[in-house]
């Protein structure tokens, strides 16, 4: 049985991928395990709706932890595997959705120049 894609979340993630697109230039759409993605040059920032999965983002192992303790977060472990720095936040919202996706950005680029 294939999970129900949320389209309000697809919609939101590509509205606010847009936006990123256009700020950063490094922000590019890509592809992960067969579906569309964004990426910060050959790094993976994020995706949406991976099996009900709302935003999927990779960020710092740290602020994973942190996103999972505040309950904000949840656990991305496609087949059952937690990958340690990426967070998936189901609740279709803006805002926070924003925040994350920069937070994601400067990350991505932090470790493309080494820093």
């Amino acid at each position: 049985m294939r999970t129900k894609i949320n389209a309000n979340a697809v919609a939101l993630f590509w509205n606010l991928a847009a936006e990123l697109v256009s700020e950063h230039a490094s922000v590019v759409e890509g592809t992960i395990m067969n579906g569309r993605c964004l990426r910060v040059g050959k790094e993976f920032l994020a995706f949406v709706d991976y099996k009900g999965s709302g935003l999927v983002v990779k960020l710092s192992k740290k602020r994973v932890e942190e996103l999972l303790a505040s309950g904000v977060g949840q656990p991305f472990a496609p087949a059952g595997r937690v990958f340690k720095e990426w967070v998936s936040v189901p609740k279709p919202d803006r805002r926070r959705w924003r925040s994350l996706l920069q937070e994601g950005v400067v990350s991505r680029l932090a470790d493309e120049h080494g820093d």
